[in-house]
């Protein structure tokens, strides 16, 4: 409970001022920036469907550890979102410390922000909306890979998509997260001062014009991703071939590493 009360209020029980919050406020840092950054990775492995489902499908197998494992094993994609999901919980726990704890506080900080037209306010308002939204429709999708990782691939997340009617989550998932993901990122570099170099104000410019354009690569990306996922689906609900696993149309080779065999496209 002292701990607690540290984090909240930067002082401890006796009075004292407290390192905790600054060394909370650094957690929330480094776990902001883990997830951002494997946020991106996440979506150009997502966005393998645009180039063929045969690459996605290689591209599933091989973080399924089809190099260790004959075939694959999905638990390694179940135990690497347990991993993901604790420090997402994590993340989002040690935000909250910072919103609003009341509608008063809200009104209160709402009214600061428009006195003072402040652009970095009000993508930090952005942040904190799509970051709570992200909570609970996060924790719905890394449920649904850490129970249902071996349902991964062209056919399998393309019938979750459109035949489970997840899509519209994942519109709005994508939205939230790239927006809260790209924003975080920014106020860190900001935050931190890593790019500050001889003239901050003009290098808060610049990378604000760099946030603005990875925003809009993202979610085109993502967007023409999930149109794909729900091409494949409808097709499949169409055909009345829904669940059925995909098979790769192109001839499949293997390499002889230390006696390990590793799976590819030839």
């Amino acid at each position: 409970m002292s701990d607690l009360i540290e984090g909240y209020l930067g002082k401890t029980v006796e009075g004292k001022k407290s390192r905790l919050p600054a060394k909370l406020d650094f957690i929330q840092s480094f776990t902001g920036g883990f997830l951002g950054l494997f946020m991106w990775a996440h979506m150009l492995l997502v966005s393998s469907i645009l180039v063929s489902k045969d690459f996605m499908y290689t591209v599933t197998k091989l973080l399924e550890g089809s190099f260790i494992f004959e075939g694959g094993n999905p638990l390694l994609v179940t135990i690497v979102a347990i991993v993901i999901f604790v420090i997402f919980i994590v993340h989002a726990a040690l935000g909250m410390r910072k919103l609003p704890g009341n509608f008063k506080q809200y009104q209160i900080i709402k009214a600061h922000s428009k006195s003072m037209n402040h652009d970095d306010t009000k993508l930090w308002f952005i942040q904190a909306f799509t970051g709570f939204a992200m909570f609970f429709m996060g924790s719905v999708h890394l449920f649904i890979i850490m129970t249902h990782s071996d349902q991964i691939g062209p056919y399998a997340s393309s019938d979750r998509v459109w035949s489970e009617y997840m899509w519209p989550l994942y519109i709005l998932l994508l939205l939230a997260v790239e927006f809260h993901g790209t924003i975080g990122l920014y106020r860190l570099c900001v935050k931190w001062g890593w790019f500050d170099g001889e003239n901050p104000k003009a290098t808060r410019k610049a990378l604000k014009k760099v946030k603005w354009a990875l925003t809009v690569f993202f979610l085109v990306l993502g967007f023409a991703s999930l149109a794909a996922y729900m091409k494949i689906g409808m097709e499949n609900a169409k055909n009345g071939t829904v669940g059925k696993k995909y098979e790769p149309t192109a001839q499949v080779i293997e390499y002889k590493i230390t006696n390990k065999s590793v799976g590819g496209i030839a």
